[in-house]
């Protein structure tokens, strides 16, 4: 068998693991905001960046080690950001679920998720910031 068709789990031989698949892609695809046009230089793809954007999410690196084939670090999270301020993530997980709901693949017994329940850092309570000298 051939390396050109070969296709393990909906992946495409050259396919890397947290990427997104063909039909991950062809469902997403319609959610995102029109690619920008040809003028100057010519912007990455969305697919491009959302795998980008799936190594950084899958790995935990620091954006600075996303490797070369997602584009430059600063491309990839700067579309991230811009994209989380306009409300775009929010819409596309608002539809995924939606979707998902609809084809009862969703147990909202299971899924719920309640943020009393997760406790936060204690730097992350309103603390002050920087050290703090004690009284003698």
């Amino acid at each position: 068998m051939s390396a050109k068709s070969c296709k393990i789990g909906g992946m495409s031989p050259k396919q890397h693991r947290h990427e997104l698949t063909d039909a991950q892609w062809e469902r997403l695809q319609p959610l995102l905001p029109p690619q920008q046009r040809e003028r100057g230089r010519p912007s990455l793809d969305h697919r491009t960046i959302i795998n980008g954007i799936l190594w950084i999410s899958k790995t935990g690196a620091p954006w600075r080690d996303m490797p070369e084939r997602y584009g430059s670090w600063k491309t990839v999270s700067s579309r991230f950001y811009r994209w989380r301020a306009q409300g775009i993530w929010d819409k596309l997980w608002a539809e995924v679920q939606k979707d998902a709901d609809t084809r009862g693949q969703v147990e909202w017994e299971v899924h719920f998720v309640d943020s009393s329940v997760i406790r936060a850092h204690q730097h992350a309570a309103g603390a002050k910031r920087g050290t703090q000298k004690r009284k003698p």
